[in-house]
């Protein structure tokens, strides 16, 4: 498997470091390499608890960061990584705002924990993520409805490092067993869908800083 680390869960927990959670989490690693499609599972904080090849070679030219690598937190990867762009065609509405979404969802249920804390701290130095998050999120979950905000079933477009694919189409599968519900841990891949059917895109160059290009987003009324 390409990496291994340690809607509404069970209450949140470290994976269990036992012989019987390990030999499962080994064997799933093993399924999960035998996806063709990029395929992770990651824990309530959106730590990256297993990831497969596909998903290593989707995002493999990210630079380093230390603390928003596509293999350690997705949602950190998404919001803060200077790369995400590159990779996550569309990348405000389509990926950001979202993610956002999803993390109000983690932080009504799980505020206390300490990682979703210092994800929080991070949003609220930057000013135009933290407008984001606190005006703009429930502006545009007011105009997308609640369906809007889940990934499951979503289309979104990625920009696939091999030339040869360019920009694709793909949907988000939620395909989570009830052993890993049981983790705390959900299952997500993406699963590319025909390449016409994108709309034709450029690829961004690199940004200086991924929170400022949250314009869709109000500003804030002064």
């Amino acid at each position: 498997m390409a990496h291994q680390a340690g809607g509404q869960w069970p209450a949140p927990r470290p994976v269990p470091e036992t012989s019987e959670t390990q030999s499962y989490l080994q064997d799933y690693g093993v399924l999960l390499d035998a996806v063709p499609f990029p395929s992770l599972v990651v824990d309530h904080r959106w730590d990256v608890v297993l990831a497969n090849d596909a998903y290593a070679t989707l995002f493999g030219g990210a630079r380093p960061h230390p603390t928003a690598m596509p293999g350690d937190n997705f949602l950190r990867f998404v919001l803060f990584h200077p790369d995400a762009g590159l990779v996550l065609g569309d990348h405000e509405a389509g990926w950001c705002l979202p993610m956002l979404a999803q993390f109000k969802g983690a932080m009504d249920a799980y505020g206390h924990d300490p990682e979703l804390q210092a994800i929080r701290r991070e949003i609220m130095q930057d000013p135009l993520m933290d407008a984001a998050y606190r005006q703009g999120l429930p502006h545009w979950i007011r105009a997308v409805g609640e369906r809007g905000t889940r990934l499951d079933g979503a289309v979104r477009l990625l920009l696939h490092p091999d030339p040869r694919r360019g920009p694709t189409e793909c949907r988000i599968v939620d395909e989570t067993p009830q052993a890993l519900r049981e983790l705390g841990c959900r299952r997500l891949t993406l699963v590319p869908r025909d390449s016409r059917a994108a709309a034709p895109v450029r690829r961004p160059r690199r940004q200086r800083a991924v929170p400022a290009h949250l314009t869709v987003v109000p500003p804030p009324e002064s």
